[in-house]
């Protein structure tokens, strides 16, 4: 069964780590976590919290991972959300004596004070909570009705069913053969997976064209931005800075801030704009996300690729083919580096894209990742609404 590591409650479509088996000696029953409750990681990187939505209702965490069960189930969002504001997470990760918490028990949360505000505001701010996380799961619905009609157009197999044919059964390890012609400049057998050239070649037969990346039809631009010595200034003095494990959260955690003083002509031309489809290219390569509308002006790190759509018309599609289990293929078969695994915008520019027979399939599978994408903006400024609400009349409400 599949099974979720703590780091992951914070992703918006999370994705399994691994798989653990009936057979473990452990309640699995008790591993999964139920819908309305509040999740919050305790160990490596504490205090990152959770609602548990549709989305992750059931799924199976690992015991390092703090449930929290409310005695009033619609309170639940009010809660999260103090434990998400600044003020409530800070609570939460300090003791009494004002020491830095490295690691956080059930017990230590006895000790945190939650306000006792009015039944009416915390409902509010509960109600904005919940419909902040149904959006989300609405918006997951949207991804996964997009891929499901990309593969069904492409009929497309599992990633796992593709009938390579070319490895050499009698060999002791996977071997294959490599025509002298296709080698392409590069003698690392990973390049030249037999899965690669199965995709491609049945996108071939399937879709109307195949082409790539880099095609002006796709891609305005493909940007890999140089690396600079950065000078990080506090909230309020300069622009996000979002890493290559923040790409799947919605608002990402732990911001830095670029100093605009120190780099604001730079800063202009690393700013990411809605619709744009961000890339990791170096240690966890191929993790895909598009840039929401509040994203805009963030800067993501030189570690992240960014490819400018053509059009809006195409922004969405290439978004869901590329983090499909089809293009994560395709992009990953690049990868060059002994110790620290790299891909750069000209592979990027390579990677291989279908466009489909069906214009009214491609069209419709365009549309609704855009609109899943509008989806999750809308979630953000709900969450937003409900910390608002929290720090002005809650935390720091006057008398």
């Amino acid at each position: 069964m599949p099974i979720y590591q703590p780091s992951s409650i914070v992703d918006i479509k999370p994705t399994p780590d691994g798989y653990i088996s009936a057979k473990t000696k452990t309640n699995i029953g008790n591993l999964r976590v139920k819908e309305n409750q509040i999740l919050m990681t305790c160990s490596g990187t504490i205090g990152k919290v959770s609602f548990v939505s549709r989305t992750l209702a059931n799924k199976i965490f690992s015991h390092d991972l703090l449930r929290i069960d409310c005695r009033k189930p619609d309170e639940a969002g009010y809660i999260y959300a103090f434990l998400k504001s600044k003020i409530g997470n800070k609570i939460l990760l300090t003791n009494s004596y004002g020491a830095v918490i490295t690691h956080i028990e059930p017990e230590h949360l006895a000790t945190v004070p939650i306000p006792d505000a009015p039944t009416m505001l915390k409902k509010k701010i509960h109600d904005l909570i919940v419909r902040s996380y149904e959006l989300r799961d609405e918006s997951n619905d949207l991804i996964d009705q997009a891929t499901a009609l990309l593969i069904g157009e492409l009929k497309l197999p599992d990633i796992d069913a593709f009938d390579v044919g070319l490895y050499k059964k009698a060999a002791p390890v996977d071997t294959f053969s490599v025509r002298l012609s296709e080698m392409s400049g590069r003698l690392d057998a990973s390049y030249h997976v037999p899965i690669v050239d199965a995709i491609i070649e049945h996108l071939k037969r399937y879709a109307e064209e195949v082409t790539t990346v880099g095609d002006p039809r796709i891609s305005r631009e493909v940007i890999l931005p140089g690396r600079f010595k950065r000078v990080y200034v506090d909230e309020g003095y300069g622009r996000v800075l979002i890493g290559g494990k923040q790409l799947s959260e919605l608002d990402p955690s732990s911001k830095k801030y670029l100093s605009t003083a120190k780099h604001d002509k730079m800063l202009k031309k690393l700013e990411v704009h809605e619709g744009t489809t961000l890339i990791t290219r170096s240690g966890t390569i191929g993790k895909i996300t598009i840039v929401p509308k509040h994203w805009e002006h963030y800067i993501p790190s030189d570690h992240i690729i960014r490819v400018i759509p053509a059009n809006k018309d195409i922004a969405g599609y290439l978004n869901i083919f590329l983090a499909s289990d089809y293009g994560k293929v395709l992009i990953t078969r690049f990868t060059y580096g002994s110790v620290v695994d790299e891909i750069d915008d000209n592979h990027v520019r390579q990677i291989a894209i279908p466009l489909l027979k069906n214009h009214t399939v491609q069209k419709k599978i365009n549309d609704l990742a855009l609109e899943a994408n509008e989806k999750r903006y809308q979630a953000y400024l709900l969450e937003q609404e409900a910390l608002q609400i929290m720090d002005r009349d809650v935390i720091y409400a006057k008398k």
